[in-house]
Order: structure tokens, then C-alpha cells, then sequence
């Protein structure tokens, strides 16, 4: 394997820089195989296609063919694009069913909370517009890899084992998933059966998801479990190209991706950042520290992964996958090798405008973002980690944009997780004089970890900047498996 400081050079603060090219992702067999579909002249796109269906495969706990897409598009002359490949609740969505529910709210791990999968229509429908080698070129590594097996990494073996609960209640996902037997770090698993799904996606194209087998035994694991996705859904679903949503930051353009997702949230509290003094925001001030987390939290009164690829033309894409919670719903699609997300448990109460209806979009966690400089790419970034996203990509703009801080300590950084209006989770290494100015504003510390039981609950991110020099360097969070590679 490639290592970071042998494909280009590498800083322990700064992270990877190269002159040509760049990716950093979230597991490094998935980096290593987008950089050698930029070797063979792959687009970005390409590159980040081939990464997403490796972490498919070797994160099955965070993302898969059963869950969402959405993008963030950089072409080289500055136009943005992004992209939703989110998808909807079943068209015949039983609204007589929530009277039932506590609070008629569809519970985390629910038949309810099954949404049609949207990533391998966007995955056809990016490549479609921008991909440049062979569509079943970029799933050779991920067939590969489901077919023969692989290492199981470190940070995914402890998430595995933390929520092998989720395993046991279906049996098809326990004896995919191995429920009560969760693989060690380095030991071996294969998915035979995502394989050759993977195989005829490759093949016949997205039709083969949506039109074919996994559709069909989709709905029969729904029925089973008690839900209304059925095979039209999956034939129906279809994704959008759109416009960004974006506001100016210390010199930035910040792009984000529209609603259904919550990156507007981002844009508000960088807005109320951005007309305070910069004296007011000077770096790692307690009080600047605060003013961040307020403005977080008024901005949301309003388990993913994430790959950002720069190729050598200047093509940029942040793209992101999830099945929303750890195994999704942990309803899995017999004989195909997968789980379906659970993305309708983002759906809110009744008479709420995100309250759940046929064939409506959820509220989505999923927010791709990049950032222009002068009219031209500049960053592509994301952060995973569910309600952790709009706030891990928050403090760390602040760190780059406002503060200056090197790419790789930026990410490294400890951070904060609000919680509510009146909790806030504080990582360890913060610097005391915060901690005391947070507690003291009031923001309590909330009881016991957080679900994933350490730094993994503050998210993770992934990064790719060019520099005023014109190198592009990248940076993954150390809170995960991954890495960043270039040349």
C-alpha cells in the first residue's frame, strides 16, 4: 500500500500536501484505490465513486448501498454544484400507524423508518455527468473486497462491537453481520452477497439496484418487519442536481447543500460569527469559544462517511454516504448483502413541517461542504457523526478561516457537541480556561459517553484545501480509520 509520506509529503500539523491531486477519506483501502483511479486518469468523481463503494463494504456499520448521497461539486472554472440523493418515505406511508407510536413519532430502529435508498442512482447520475473511465472499472476494487475479504480496521471493529445490539433483531442481519460474534481489529470478514450486487450494479448499471433483485427483496424485508417500502419506491426514486446555498466568511465563500439537509444551519451561525469583530473571535479565546456554541445553537432552532477527491484538472467533489444510525435499521435485504437505512426516524412529530407523510424527504444529517476563494475552489470538507456535522464543520471553518490554524491540528482539534439548549459535551484536551467558560454559561455536562463511547462521538472529518500557492493539501481526522493520499 501507498503510504501518505511516499505518494507526496507529509506534515504532522499540515497533513499530506501534493502538487497534481488529492484524497482523503475515511479508511485507507478506500484511499488507496481512489488514487489509483486518478492514476489511470479518472475524474474526481470517478475516484470518490470508486472510494464510496469500498467504505460500503468495509464500514457496513456506516454506510452502504442502502442508504443516501448527496455531493458537492467543484468544477475547475468555480461553478458549484450539488447534489441530493436523498430518499423518500414510502409512497403508501401508513399515517394511520403513528397514533400508535410513543409521541406518533417513528422510533431509531422502526419498519417505519425505512426510506428508499439513494446512493446508487447518484452514484450513476454523478458519473453520468462527470465520470470519465468505465463505470464497472470502479467497482473492481469493492467486488474484490466483498468477495475475498479484508482486515477489519480498528475504529470500525469497536463501533462494530458497540452496536452488535442492533444485529440480533432480524435474522437475516444477524447472520450477515455476525450478531453476538463482532470482528476484531485485523481479523477477516467477507460479504459474498454484497458482492455479487455489486457485480450486477457494475454490469447492468443502477437499473439492476432499482429495478431488480435488491428492489424486490427490499420490500419482502419490509413486509416482514411490518413497513410499507415496497419495489415501486425503489423504481420511483430519482435524485436532483441543484443550486448550493452559500454566505461569506473571513474571505470564504462557504458552499452547503439545500434543504432537505441541514447545512443552512452552518450558513446562519457563520453569518452571526461573521459580523462580530474579529477581536471577538480571536483563537481558542473562551469567551470566542462561547460566542461559537451560541451561535450553533440558534442556528439548529432552525453515521455517515465522507470522501473529498481533487483530481488533476481542478475537478472537485465532497461526497457523503449514510444509513443514518449504526446498521441503519438493522433490517437487512435477504440474499443481497446489505441493510436499509433508517432514515424516517428523522422524521418529526405531527404538525411539524418535517413530520413524516408519503413519499416526503426527511430532514436530513448528510451535509457535504466546500469552500471558494476568490471565485475558486479552495475546500472541500466534511464531518460525519449525525447532529455532530453542522457542528463539527462549524468549529472547524472557525479554526481555518477565522483562527489560521494548520489543516491537520485543525481537524485534530477537541471539540464540543451540543446537545440541547442547556447540554454540552466537551471532548478531552480541551483547554481548561474553555471548559470553566462554557460550564459557567450555563451548559451542563451531559451524563455518562456519548453512544460510540469516545472521540469517535465528535465526529470525523475529512478534508482537501489548495493553498495560495497552488498545492493542495489534505487532512483525515484521527478520530477514524483514515487517511490522505496524493501526487
Amino acid at each position: 500500500m501507498t503510504t501518505p509520506a511516499s505518494a507526496s509529503r507529509a506534515n504532522p500539523a499540515e497533513g499530506v500536501r501534493a502538487p497534481h491531486c488529492m484524497v482523503a477519506t475515511g479508511h485507507p483501502l478506500a484511499a488507496e484505490a481512489a488514487l489509483q483511479v486518478l492514476r489511470e486518469g479518472g475524474s474526481a468523481i470517478d475516484a470518490a465513486l470508486a472510494a464510496d463503494a469500498i467504505l460500503g463494504v468495509v464500514e457496513p456499520m456506516a454506510t452502504g448501498i442502502g442508504g443516501d448521497m448527496l455531493a458537492m461539486i467543484v468544477e475547475p472554472d468555480g461553478h458549484a454544484v450539488s447534489y441530493n440523493g436523498t430518499g423518500r418515505a414510502p409512497a403508501a406511508f401508513p399515517m394511520h400507524a403513528l397514533a400508535g407510536l410513543p409521541k406518533q413519532r417513528i422510533p431509531e430502529r422502526h419498519a417505519l423508518s425505512l426510506t428508499t435508498p439513494g446512493a446508487v442512482r447518484g452514484w450513476e447520475e454523478l458519473h453520468r455527468r462527470y465520470g470519465r473511465l468505465a463505470w464497472r472499472r470502479l467497482f473492481a476494487p469493492a467486488i474484490a473486497l466483498a468477495r475475498d475479504g479484508f482486515a477489519v480496521a480498528p475504529v470500525a471493529a469497536r463501533e462494530w462491537a458497540l452496536f452488535d445490539r442492533v444485529l440480533h433483531q432480524d435474522p437475516v442481519c444477524a447472520a450477515l453481520y455476525r450478531a453476538g460474534r463482532p470482528p476484531a481489529a485485523g481479523e477477516a470478514f467477507s460479504n459474498p452477497e454484497l458482492a455479487a450486487t455489486l457485480s450486477a450494479i457494475a454490469a447492468e448499471g443502477a437499473d439492476a439496484y432499482y429495478l431488480g433483485k435488491p428492489a424486490q427483496a427490499a420490500e419482502m424485508a419490509s413486509r416482514t418487519a411490518g413497513g410499507a417500502l415496497a419495489a415501486a419506491d425503489f423504481a420511483a426514486h430519482r435524485g436532483d442536481f441543484c443550486t448550493p446555498v452559500s454566505t461569506d466568511f473571513r474571505g470564504l465563500t462557504v458552499l452547503e447543500c439545500p434543504p432537505n439537509t441541514h447545512g443552512v444551519a452552518i450558513l446562519h451561525a457563520l453569518d452571526e460569527l461573521g459580523e462580530l469583530d474579529p477581536a471577538w473571535l480571536a483563537e481558542d479565546d473562551p469567551a470566542a469559544v462561547l460566542r461559537t456554541v451560541q451561535a450553533m445553537g440558534r442556528a439548529m432552532q432552525y453515521d455517515t462517511v465522507c470522501t473529498v477527491v481533487v483530481d488533476r484538472d481542478g475537478l472537485a467533489v465532497t461526497l457523503m454516504t449514510s444509513i443514518f444510525k449504526r446498521f441503519g435499521s438493522g433490517i437487512a435485504v435477504p440474499g443481497c448483502g446489505f441493510v436499509l437505512q433508517n432514515r424516517g426516524f428523522g422524521f418529526a412529530g405531527p404538525g411539524h413541517i418535517n413530520s413524516p407523510a408519503p413519499a416526503k424527504r426527511p430532514y436530513h444529517t448528510v451535509v457535504p461542504g466546500a469552500a471558494l476563494r476568490g471565485g475558486r475552489f479552495h475546500a472541500g470538507f466534511g464531518v460525519v457523526g449525525g447532529l455532530m456535522q453542522p457542528q463539527g464543520q462549524l468549529q472547524l471553518l472557525v479554526r481555518l478561516a477565522a483562527w489560521q490554524q494548520p489543516l491537520q491540528a485543525a481537524l485534530d482539534a477537541p471539540r464540543w457537541r451540543l446537545e440541547s439548549d442547556t447540554a454540552l459535551a466537551i471532548e478531552a484536551g480541551m483547554p481548561p480556561a474553555i471548559v470553566r467558560a462554557l460550564r459557567d454559561a450555563g451548559y451542563s455536562d451531559p451524563a455518562g459517553l456519548g453512544e460510540l463511547g469516545g472521540r469517535s462521538d465528535f465526529g470525523g472529518a475529512q478534508i482537501v484545501m489548495r493553498d495560495a500557492s497552488g498545492e493542495l493539501l489534505g487532512a483525515s481526522d484521527k478520530r477514524k480509520d483514515g487517511i490522505a493520499l496524493g501526487e
